[in-house]
């Protein structure tokens, strides 16, 4: 749709891999395994919901209606309620227990802490593929002298391979925190509306210990080791910050090297790829600006 704005972060730069982690069809894909997995936990744990309630959900997990999904949201004006209700949809049976006990929260930001999880798993690849990469190109040009720079001004010579390593070095130092951060990732868990489980002690008759194992067990089921001790409605923003200084942390990298490339290639030191039919400027033939 060309009358609709489309961001060029994603529409230019964003892979097909990581749009593909962030877009609504994994998005709600994930609410509902999320929803499958409360509903499967509370089974087990004595809450009456049948084999076959949960057939339904785990048989309609792809089936998402989003055009009748938002017609819900328009009518309740509440986006979860409104996939409540899709889901529910495809699902009759299961429509009872859908959601039953849980916040909003629940699905969204336990959501956005797996896509987080996913992205950063994604980019650890990206990095030690560059990091390969990188290797290969060292190693190749390790002898091969070339002057080295020192407040951008000629200093003593180096080698193009070292200098290839100075890049290697940041990405791998990169790739230690992206480790711990993926390791050290919590879910928000079931907590209900404001933190206080009140919502599931009483689904569960005041039973603290069936909480406990409900929260549990739905993040076993959803693959996480490890949930958040305490929260309010939402899991504390900080652990955002310490994920957008990770990747802080590997887009300065990239400016390094990326800035490094830009300078010897104005001195003619080194060259981007220039392909056969590529134009470097609308207005300067002999220009070879990068399209990359």
């Amino acid at each position: 749709d060309h009358e609709v704005y489309e961001h060029p972060l994603v529409q230019r730069y964003a892979t097909k891999e990581m749009s593909l982690v962030w877009s609504p069809a994994v998005k709600f894909t994930t609410w509902r395994k999320l929803w499958i997995a409360l509903a499967t936990a509370e089974q087990e744990l004595g809450i009456d919901i049948s084999d076959e309630q949960l057939k339904q959900m785990r048989d309609s997990l792809y089936d998402i209606d989003f055009d009748y999904a938002a017609e819900k949201e328009r009518e309740f004006r509440h986006d979860v309620m409104g996939h409540v209700h899709a889901y529910g949809k495809v699902a009759p049976k299961a429509m009872p227990i859908i959601h039953l006990g849980a916040t909003s929260c629940y699905v969204t930001d336990n959501t956005e802490l797996i896509q987080i999880k996913d992205a950063l798993l994604l980019i650890k690849r990206k990095i030690l593929k560059t990091i390969h990469v990188l290797k290969k190109f060292a190693v190749e040009h390790r002898d091969l002298p070339t002057l080295g720079f020192t407040h951008y001004q000629p200093a003593q010579l180096t080698t193009v391979g070292k200098r290839c390593t100075l890049w290697m070095q940041d990405l791998l130092l990169d790739l230690k925190r992206i480790d711990q951060e993926i390791r050290d990732l919590p879910m928000r868990g079931v907590k209900g509306t404001t933190g206080t489980q009140a919502s599931f002690l009483e689904l569960f008759d005041g039973d603290h210990e069936k909480v406990k194992a409900l929260n549990k067990r739905v993040t076993e089921l959803m693959g996480f080791d490890r949930v958040i001790p305490v929260s309010g409605q939402t899991y504390t923003r900080k652990i955002d910050f310490n994920i957008l200084s990770t990747l802080s942390g590997i887009a300065q990298s990239a400016y390094k090297m990326s800035g490094d490339i830009r300078l010897l290639s104005n001195l003619k030191e080194v060259e981007e790829p220039f392909s056969k039919t590529q134009i470097g400027s609308s207005a300067m033939a002999y220009k070879r600006n990068p399209m990359r």
